[in-house]
């Protein structure tokens, strides 16, 4: 048993060294320029393709890593440390291949899967709409049952990667039914009348590409309607919970970079003839941000391992969600403070990490969400 447990120790070992010097040589010195050019990060994503880290929780037949969530999850955070915008993108590729993973047939992941993990192609997760974010059973993109399949008529809001992506899993109503009448498909970039609008102009994340989506007319053939009919709520609800363990991961990473930003700062910056650190006002201020960065990573690994164990962890999930991403706000927020006017300029980067962290709280279910999960998931415990 002990070198079971020490093989797998220096496989995480191994793997976090390669993500922190990938971090350090790929992406750290390319993130700030990128944010402000708005320019997405293509070349980042093929690095980080190359090196496997775009498919890490999957079966090793289809070329993933088959890691637990435990591991890949210290991964994400890693790069949310570094450059938030491509965490994000990680997680959101992870996202769109999980329904083909985990509901595809065998012969569609055969089909499809190797390509998708390949690292070098990149997903999108087409769920939200513009009347339908929270309430993803309102959605009116339909697909329309035609000879050999399916025609997608509709749009796709606040679409992560829409028209970067080579493929987008997609959720269309199939029937009137609002919980059984939603169906998912795999759609290559590529198909006909498939279309992406101008991408948003966001606060932050803006080297991250997001963009409405547009089916006009869109054909799906049979065999790329992922797992039965009227199973697509079921579907999104399921690859939802493993996307909010992954922000969470990446929220987590994100406070972790302001608060060591902040350290930097109150270390080196003197007042009153002492480093401001030495100071009650700030040194409590980074003591309180310490303790919140520490309970966002204890609460995403816990219900990462709840996962790995094959438990439920939808409750689990929401809470790792709520507390890193209200925790990356707060710790954020709090890093401009302790920088003070500097704080509040673009030659440091906690700016830029304040205006990432808020999106965090409201994608993959906004926390006023989680915490109606949440108090569901407590009174069905409690009947």
């Amino acid at each position: 048993m002990s070198s079971i447990a020490e093989a797998t120790s220096e496989i995480a070992d191994d793997l976090l060294s390669l993500t922190a010097d990938i971090c350090a040589r790929s992406l750290a010195p390319y993130a700030a320029a990128a944010e402000q050019a708005e320019r997405f990060p293509r070349e980042q994503f093929r690095t980080l393709g190359q090196a496997g880290l775009l498919s890490l929780p999957y079966p090793e037949q289809y070329g993933g890593a088959g890691l637990p969530a435990e591991l890949y999850l210290q991964v994400f955070e890693l790069l949310g440390r570094t450059w938030a915008s491509v965490a994000v993108g990680v997680s959101v590729h992870a996202l769109a291949c999980l329904p083909m993973a985990s509901f595809g047939t065998d012969e569609q992941k055969r089909r499809w899967l190797p390509w998708m993990l390949s690292g070098g192609s990149l997903g999108a997760y087409c769920l939200s709409e513009a009347h339908a974010g929270s309430d993803p059973a309102a959605m009116r993109t339909r697909a329309t049952r035609v000879d050999g399949g399916y025609v997608l008529d509709g749009a796709k809001a606040w679409t992560t990667h829409g028209g970067e992506a080579d493929f987008y899993t997609v959720m269309a109503r199939t029937s009137p039914d609002p919980r059984s009448g939603i169906s998912c498909f795999f759609v290559p970039s590529d198909a006909v009348g498939l279309s992406a609008s101008p991408p948003e102009r966001k606060l932050g994340l803006t080297a991250s590409t997001t963009a409405t989506v547009n089916f006009d007319g869109v054909f799906v053939p049979d065999d790329r309607v992922i797992g039965g009919i009227g199973e697509g709520l079921r579907i999104a609800l399921a690859a939802l919970d493993s996307g909010r363990l992954g922000i969470a991961a990446i929220a987590t990473g994100l406070a972790q970079a302001a608060l060591d930003e902040s350290v930097a700062y109150a270390r080196d910056r003197e007042a009153f003839g002492q480093p401001i650190i030495r100071h009650e006002g700030v040194g409590f201020m980074l003591a309180d941000m310490a303790a919140t960065v520490e309970t966002g990573r204890a609460m995403y690994l816990t219900a990462a391992r709840r996962r790995d164990r094959r438990l439920p962890f939808t409750r689990e999930a929401s809470i790792a969600k709520l507390v890193a991403t209200d925790g990356a706000m707060a710790v954020t927020m709090n890093a401009v403070q302790v920088l003070g006017g500097a704080g509040y300029t673009k030659d440091f980067p906690v700016e830029r990490y304040m205006r990432e962290a808020k999106v965090m709280q409201i994608f993959e279910g906004t926390n006023q969400i989680q915490r109606l999960i949440i108090a569901r998931d407590l009174e069905r415990a409690a009947s």
